[in-house]
């Protein structure tokens, strides 16, 4: 939601496709998030800038090489999911929340496959709970965008929003922001 609120141009148009693809429901049905597209990539463009957890650590079953280091077996290494996901090598203005990188052709995807976006780790030991949290964040998020129109508090603007986080076993916003719901009544 700060992400959104910070960038209006994005929030109105997923607002727009949520709204445009419920028109008449009074409530939300799985079968209609399959239509939102634009919705999905805010959810990946989210998770690419914010990541569940900033690192993910394994051990290394076997001596190997690393870039030129010796990684001997039993080594524990972190993996900075939140730097991969900001790396200009595989990100075009990888500190700008743009959610159309998501969509089209070629579309990179959490599962652990694109290692360049790792938002739930990688491998055997990808988080078990992943289509569960996918589907929840759908459903919370459309329902947000589809039952309320949403302002900033008084005095803030959207280019004014603090995103600044802070790192610990999840990453968190360091300031709160407190929005003001309107309830949006469906004709």
């Amino acid at each position: 939601m700060t992400e959104l609120m910070a960038n209006p141009r994005v929030m109105l148009r997923v607002q727009s496709e949520t709204r445009s693809v419920l028109t008449g429901q009074a409530t939300i049905q799985d079968s209609a998030l399959k239509d939102m597209d634009y919705l999905k990539a805010v959810i990946k463009e989210t998770l690419r800038l914010h990541p569940p957890a900033s690192f993910f650590t394994r051990v290394c079953l076997q001596d190997c090489k690393i870039h030129g280091y010796d990684v001997p077996r039993g080594t524990t290494v972190l993996t900075n999911i939140w730097a991969v996901s900001r790396d200009p090598k595989y990100w075009d203005e990888p500190e700008m929340f743009k959610p159309e990188r998501f969509e089209g052709d070629g579309d990179v995807d959490f599962r652990g496959m694109d290692f360049e976006f790792t938002p739930f780790g990688v491998g055997r030991r990808i988080c078990p709970g992943i289509d569960f949290a996918h589907a929840s964040i759908e459903m919370a998020l459309a329902s947000l965008l589809y039952h309320f129109d949403w302002d900033l508090p008084k005095g803030v603007e959207p280019e004014k929003i603090d995103m600044t986080e802070v790192f610990g076993a999840t990453l968190n916003r360091k300031a709160d922001l407190f929005l003001h719901p309107i309830p949006y009544v469906h004709l």
